[in-house]
C-alpha cells in the first residue's frame, strides 16, 4: 500500500509552500512518525511527519513551491520496486509468404497514431487577501498571451484596496490570458490559463510506406523473396523555445543569485503595504531604567524559585503596554475600510528575530495574566520559533506590537506598523548616561522609547499621552507588580 505525502493547509491566506529541506533521501526506509522534509510558507515553517513505514519516494525536490494539497513523495509499504514498468512492444505481423500465385495487393495506408493532446490546463485564480476583501484589480500582466512560462515566473499585478501583490506561475507551460490589463474581477476569478505539457497536437507521422507488393507467381518449390517493408517515418515536432532562466551567478565569484525565501518576500511585501496604506509618524521619549533594575535584583531569587523562570524586562513592558492601551483606547483600535474597529481585548504582539526572519507572536489575554505567565508564554515563543514550530495561529489577532532592538545593541529606531495594528512600540538598548536628579547631575540608566502610530487614527496628543503612561508604569513599577 503506498501513502501520499501532502501539502498541509496552513491557513485561509496560504495558498502555496516552498520544499524547504528532506531530511530523509530518496529511497531511504522511513518509519512512522519520522520527519521527512521541513516546509516553509509566507507566515511559518513547518515538519513533515511520515503517517507510515514503508520507503520514500520524493516527487518534488528541495527548492520548489507547490500549491497545498500537492503531493510531494510517497511511502511504498515493503520493498519498492524502483524499475520502471515495461511497454510491451506493439505485435509485429510477419508478411505471408505466398506458396501459390497470388494477385497484387492494394497499397494500404498505416493510420497516423492520436495526438498526443495539450496537457493539462492550470487556471490563474485571483487569492485571497483576506476577509474584507471581495475583488482586485488586474493591475499589469508582465507576460503576453501565448508566452512560455517557467513555475515561479511573475505573471501579474494584482492590487486590492488594502495590498498589492504579485502573482506567480504555479506551473510552467504556454499562458492564455483571459482578463486583461485594468479590469476588476472577484476573489477566485480565473484570469489566466496554463497549459502544460506540448501545448499543441503533435504533427501526424507521415503515412507508413505500402509493402512492396508479392512478386509475380513462382513456383512453390522456389518461393520468390518478399520485399522488406520501408520503415515508418515520423515527423519530430519543432522543439519549443527554451523558457527563459535567470542569469547566472558572477564566474568571479564577486556576487551569487538566490531565490527569496516565502517568508521574507511576505515580510517585504507586508512593510511595503504598511507605508503605503498607513499614515505614520513616530514619537519619542526616554525612560529611567533605574527602578525596573532594583526591582528586578530584588526579587529575582524569589521569583525563580516560585514560578521555575527569570523576571525579563519583557514582561514588564508587556504589563505597561497594557495598562496604556486601557489609558489610551484610541491606540488600541484599526481602520477597517472607512470604519472604525475599537478593540476591546489585549493580544499583544512580541517580535522575535530568527534566522530565517522576523516572526511576531501574540501573547493572548495579557491584562489577565501575571508576571510569571507572560514569562512563560514568551519562553515557549522563542523556543518553537527556534525549532520553527510557529503555527499560523500564533501569529493572529494582536492589537499591538512590541519590538526590542534592544538586544541588538539599537540605540534608536523608528519601527514599522503591522497592519491593521495602529501602534507599535519600540525598546531600546539600556545606556549609562548623565542626567540632571534634583539639581544634580547622575549617571543613570536609561533607554530610548519610541512609539508609531498611525495618524490617521490617533493624535499626536493621545500618541504622546500614550508612551508618558508607559514611562510612567516602568519608572514606578512597584504598582504593577501588585498582582505578581
Amino acid at each position: 500500500m503506498s501513502f501520499e505525502v501532502i501539502i498541509p493547509n496552513a491557513g485561509e491566506s496560504v495558498t502555496s509552500a516552498n520544499v524547504a529541506q528532506w531530511h530523509k533521501a530518496d529511497g531511504e526506509a522511513v518509519a512512522k512518525g519520522d520527519i521527512l522534509l521541513t516546509i516553509e510558507t509566507d507566515k511559518v515553517s513547518q515538519e513533515i511527519e511520515a503517517e507510515a513505514e514503508g520507503t520514500l519516494q520524493i516527487v518534488v525536490p528541495e527548492g520548489e513551491e507547490v500549491a497545498i494539497g500537492t503531493v510531494v513523495a510517497k511511502i511504498a509499504g515493503g520493498a519498492v520496486s524502483s524499475a520502471p514498468v515495461s511497454t510491451p512492444a506493439p505485435a509485429v505481423v510477419a508478411a505471408p509468404v505466398a506458396a501459390a500465385p497470388v494477385s497484387t495487393p492494394a497499397p494500404v495506408s498505416t493510420p497516423a497514431p492520436a495526438s498526443s493532446g495539450s496537457g493539462e490546463v492550470i487556471d490563474v485564480i485571483v487569492p485571497n487577501a483576506g476577509e474584507s476583501v471581495t475583488s482586485a484589480n488586474v493591475a499589469n500582466w508582465t507576460i503576453s498571451s501565448g508566452d512560455t512560462v517557467t513555475k515561479g515566473d511573475i505573471l501579474v499585478t494584482l492590487e486590492t484596496d488594502k495590498v498589492s501583490s504579485e502573482l506567480e506561475a504555479d506551473a510552467s507551460g504556454t499562458i492564455e490570458i483571459i482578463v486583461e490589463e485594468g479590469e476588476e474581477v472577484g476573489i477566485g476569478a480565473v484570469i489566466a490559463k496554463i497549459t502544460t505539457g506540448a501545448g499543441n497536437a503533435a504533427s501526424a507521422p507521415a503515412p507508413v510506406a505500402a509493402p512492396t507488393p508479392v512478386a509475380a507467381p513462382v513456383s512453390v518449390a522456389t518461393p520468390a523473396p518478399v520485399a522488406t517493408p520501408a520503415p515508418a517515418k515520423v515527423s519530430t515536432p519543432a522543439p519549443k523555445p527554451a523558457a527563459p532562466v535567470a542569469a547566472p551567478a558572477d564566474d568571479s565569484g564577486r556576487t551569487t543569485r538566490k531565490k527569496m525565501s516565502m517568508l521574507r518576500r511576505k515580510i517585504a511585501s507586508h512593510l511595503v503595504n504598511a507605508q503605503q496604506t498607513a499614515a505614520i509618524l513616530t514619537t519619542f521619549n526616554e525612560v529611567d531604567m533605574t527602578e525596573i533594575m532594583k526591582l528586578r535584583k530584588g526579587v529575582q531569587e524569589d521569583f525563580v524559585k516560585k514560578h521555575g523562570c527569570k523576571l525579563g524586562f519583557m514582561s514588564l513592558f508587556v504589563k505597561a503596554v497594557t495598562q496604556a492601551l486601557k489609558d489610551v483606547p484610541s491606540v488600541n483600535g484599526r481602520i477597517d475600510g472607512t470604519d472604525v474597529i475599537q478593540n476591546h481585548f489585549y493580544d499583544i504582539g512580541v517580535a522575535v528575530g530568527t534566522e530565517k526572519g522576523l516572526v511576531v507572536p501574540v501573547l493572548r489575554d495579557t491584562d489577565k495574566k501575571g508576571f510569571a505567565e507572560i514569562e512563560k508564554d514568551i519562553i515557549g515563543y522563542a523556543e518553537k520559533a527556534r525549532d520553527g514550530k510557529i503555527q499560523m495561529s500564533d501569529l493572529q489577532g494582536g492589537v499591538f506590537t512590541i519590538s526590542n532592538g534592544g538586544v541588538y545593541g539599537s540605540l534608536l529606531s523608528t519601527p514599522i506598523l503591522s497592519p491593521p495594528q495602529s501602534g507599535i512600540l519600540g525598546m531600546h538598548t539600556i545606556q549609562q548616561r548623565p542626567m540632571a536628579i534634583n539639581g544634580k547631575v547622575e549617571i543613570r540608566p536609561m533607554m530610548y522609547l519610541a512609539l508609531s502610530y498611525d495618524h490617521r487614527l490617533v493624535d499626536g496628543k493621545e500618541a504622546v499621552t500614550f508612551l508618558i503612561k508607559i514611562k510612567d508604569c516602568l519608572e514606578n513599577p512597584t504598582r504593577m507588580m501588585l498582582d505578581m
